[in-house]
């Protein structure tokens, strides 16, 4: 559909009645002529006796393609009979330019008999009434047409068009309330004391997950407010008294805002009174579309927090500071308790486009034992295999229970695998643990190569220091991203004191591995994974 028949379609009754009666006095109706803004005289198709009207399209500030408008005559227009023309004032309205004018003209010496066309004859009583209905046919026909777009269908018809995108309509069942934004506090040389937009869909959910909301409309955090009430309705797959949560646990968002220190809210939440406004429905339709498209920034991270993790920080080719990746590559770094780190890792995989490789890293330190176990005599083979997987069960429950950051002692895994049923004695003969190599999340490449080469010049030294900073400056600086690879690293197995139990902060000996007086110690951060199989569990008979 294009202007012209857009303005065919919105026709009022007064145009309608006019063109009728237009017609059947023997008049030309609707006869199209093309609005050129360098001419003002435009001479008519047939001898004419009078113009009765003209339609067209003409300027509006909030329609980029005009608008429907009926010309007055003698105010912006006047037929010239001399010339046949219509002549545009140089005041008043005109058509757009190189857009279509409709004129409607009385000929001389029409052949109709019918000539009285005043209020209440009966020649003007029947194009009221026939008018009325085509009136009503235009207006159910606009209706149609409208009811197919977005941002021009109501009610119903909404429905049907965002059901297109799996979006339904939420009820006054789903739970509603208000989450407050508070500003982070500025650091100087940032744009923390700018506007802050917070987008309507903007997602949060309680402190583990267990119901998520959305923001139901757009909102900005002005240049020097501090805080700003934002309202939400509880997620689609959070209907009724699940979507009820009581004040102060709203507080984490999907997505890192910029900018935003945290949010709360300071009321419970509350089943609505009213459905969801067709406004808002359209505002969520439209960002569910944008949220659909593989492998986009939106979608990726949406995938990661509705597994439970959190995003530290994505990298692909735009961005910036000399931290880019290759075409067609995506890196991240995600914070997730690792029994949740396998679905997040599929998740993510699902979601990216055909064609874009995606790494996902979490900082992990997989720890491998090699066990020797005394185990009573006596016991089939397959009873064997069973009490190695009852042994790692137990060291994988130890090892569960520990926070990030904390070490597994060696007096606690042994004691994890003598608690196994048959096993009468047992030793750790080798340990190995390998670090995810997670890159320098922030780290600038160029800063990292320079420490690198300046770490041993002598500072006094300005001929060295210039040779060193050359060195860093021509040569290919250290990598700071991501690789998902495991590094070995046995710095992280230490001695521990036997007397105190305390780190000494050397490497453990192979006396003190088998003797379990040693300690696990992983990065500030990091979590263990027990990366075991039945194969490192040697069994002997007692």
């Amino acid at each position: 559909m294009n202007a012209d028949t857009v303005n065919l379609i919105e026709r009022p009754y007064q145009e309608i009645v006019d063109d009728l009666v237009t017609a059947i006095v023997g008049g030309v109706v609707n006869e199209p002529i093309i609005f050129d803004e360098k001419s003002f005289l435009y001479p008519l198709a047939k001898p004419a006796q009078d113009v009765r009207g003209i339609t067209g399209t003409i300027s509006a500030p909030d329609k980029p393609g005009g608008i429907h408008y009926t010309f007055l005559k003698e105010v912006d227009f006047f037929f010239n009979p001399d010339k046949n023309a219509v002549i545009w004032q140089d005041v008043g309205q005109k058509p757009l330019d190189e857009t279509r004018f409709y004129v409607d003209y009385f000929r001389p010496n029409g052949a109709s008999s019918l000539t009285d066309i005043n209020v209440g004859s009966v020649t003007r009583t029947l194009s009221e009434a026939i008018g009325r209905e085509i009136a009503t046919v235009y207006q159910q026909i606009n209706l149609a047409y409208r009811s197919g777009f977005i941002d021009t269908a109501e009610g119903k018809a909404l429905d049907f068009v965002v059901s297109i995108l799996d979006v339904r309509r939420k009820t006054k069942e789903y739970a509603v309330g208000l989450v407050t934004f508070f500003r982070a506090a500025p650091v100087e040389g940032s744009l923390n004391d700018g506007n802050i937009s917070i987008e309507q869909g903007t997602e949060l959910s309680t402190e583990k997950g267990e119901v998520i909301f959305e923001t139901t409309e757009p909102r900005t955090l002005q240049r020097g407010q501090v805080r700003i009430d934002v309202p939400i309705r509880a997620g689609s797959k959070f209907k009724g008294e699940l979507g009820r949560v009581e004040a102060g646990t709203i507080t984490k968002t999907v997505q890192v805002i910029t900018g935003i220190d945290r949010v709360s809210n300071f009321e419970p939440t509350f089943l609505a009174a009213d459905d969801e406004s067709d406004a808002e429905l359209r505002l969520r339709a439209k960002t569910a579309l944008r949220a659909i498209s593989k492998a986009t920034i939106v979608a990726l991270t949406r995938a990661v927090f509705e597994n439970r993790g959190k995003l530290e920080e994505l990298l692909d080719p735009n961005t910036a500071g000399g931290r880019q990746t290759d075409p067609g590559t995506v890196k991240m770094l995600v914070e997730t308790e690792p029994a949740r780190f396998p679905s997040l890792q599929a998740a993510v995989n699902d979601t990216r486009a055909a064609g874009v490789q995606v790494t996902i890293t979490a900082r992990f330190v997989f720890l491998k034992l090699k066990i020797v176990a005394q185990i009573t005599p006596d016991i089939t083979g397959v009873g064997k295999a069973k009490i190695a997987n009852e042994i790692i069960a137990a060291l994988q429950k130890y090892i569960d229970g520990l926070s990030a950051g904390a070490p597994a002692r060696g007096d606690d895994l042994l004691k994890a695998i003598k608690s196994v049923k048959d096993v009468t004695d047992a030793k750790i003969v080798d340990v190995r643990t390998s670090k995810a190599d997670v890159g320098k999340p922030g780290a600038d490449p160029l800063i990292e190569a320079l420490v690198a080469e300046l770490v041993n010049v002598n500072s006094t030294d300005t001929d060295a220091l210039r040779s060193a900073i050359s060195t860093a400056l021509d040569a290919e600086g250290p990598t700071v991203l991501p690789s998902g690879q495991r590094e070995p690293d046995r710095d992280l197995i230490q001695s521990v004191d036997a007397g105190a139990l305390k780190a000494a902060g050397n490497r453990a000996t192979d006396g003190e591995i088998e003797t379990g007086k040693f300690k696990v110690v992983p990065p500030e951060k990091f979590s263990l994974i027990l990366d075991m199989e039945p194969a490192d569990i040697v069994l002997q008979e007692s």
